[in-house]
């Protein structure tokens, strides 16, 4: 177990190697800060200046090395636009998107449990196949136009939600449902095949034999040996939520969250801030990713590492 773990942190740090070189190579292709700070009629001797405080007159290779030394503090400088600690920035926004990502992803493992479940147990019946229709319109929906139509019909139309900004659960709701939708049509879809197998095998079928209570037999026993290809799917859900799916979702709803803030950083051509988001997006997908290894070991005591 000690053997793995050392191995998966030390991959980890890897990937976030990796991410962290093709970060700071693209943000400084994306736009020139001094030319962004600076008004148009400063002087090449004020742009030197300015560029000199930032460090950015440096040879790349000091300016990367200085990006990772203050990484490791957790100190990735001030943000060009906002004037404040990269960091603390981030610190203020980062609980939203947390928020909205595990209200999202809650309600649909919440609900795309027992649904998957119905469906494998009458499997080719018109229950599951309107259920595998719904899902799989769920699929098919693009987010944006999701959270759009959301805002027109609960927020414009019928008037009973707010359709932008946080502060209440009201203000929750429709980008919770947004970024739920998807993920409960494939977190669907994987119960319902994971199941179906599940329920066909000799071992549940001895237990009915025996006389084992049907809930108990689905719930407690067929259910935990489909859930390893289930809490994979989820894990991956909550990664894409994270570092994808919430920035669409956020900015449909100006959800003050991460996503909302990359978005920002990249129209501000904040290179700082936008370096330190992904940064902290890397390390949580990593930390996601090694806790789901160890969830498989708690759902599954058979399995073993090596």
């Amino acid at each position: 177990m000690g053997r793995f773990a050392l191995q998966r942190v030390l991959q980890g740090l890897v990937v976030i190697v990796g991410v962290t070189i093709v970060v700071f190579v693209v943000t400084r292709l994306i736009g020139d800060p001094v030319a962004l700070m600076l008004p148009l009629e400063a002087t090449a001797e004020e742009r030197a200046a300015f560029a000199g405080a930032l460090g950015l007159d440096e040879p790349i290779i000091v300016q990367f090395f200085e990006f990772v030394r203050g990484a490791v503090r957790l100190d990735f400088g001030e943000s060009l636009w906002q004037g404040r600690p990269a960091f603390e920035i981030i610190l203020e926004v980062l609980p939203r998107t947390v928020m909205l990502v595990l209200a999202g992803l809650g309600l649909a493992f919440v609900l795309a449990v027992p649904v998957g479940i119905f469906a494998a147990r009458r499997p080719g019946s018109w229950v599951d196949r309107s259920l595998v229709g719904g899902s799989l319109l769920g699929l098919s929906v693009p987010q944006f136009w999701l959270g759009l139509m959301l805002i027109l019909l609960f927020g414009v139309t019928l008037k009973w939600l707010p359709t932008s900004g946080s502060g209440t659960f009201l203000h929750l709701v429709l980008p919770a449902l947004t970024l739920a939708l998807p993920a409960f049509g494939r977190l669907t879809m994987m119960v319902r095949s994971s199941m179906i197998d599940e329920l066909h095998a000799a071992y549940i079928e001895t237990a009915r034999a025996k006389g084992m209570p049907e809930w108990r037999t689905v719930f407690v026993h067929a259910f935990r040996n489909a859930s390893n290809p289930v809490a994979t799917l989820t894990g991956w859900e909550l990664i894409r939520a994270i570092a994808g799916y919430s920035v669409v979702v956020e900015t449909v709803f100006a959800w003050p969250g991460i996503g909302f803030m990359a978005i920002q950083a990249i129209q501000q051509q904040d290179l700082i801030l936008l370096q330190a988001i992904v940064f902290v997006v890397a390390v949580i997908v990593v930390i996601v990713n090694l806790a789901l290894d160890f969830v498989y070991k708690l759902i599954d005591p058979r399995i073993q590492f090596v």
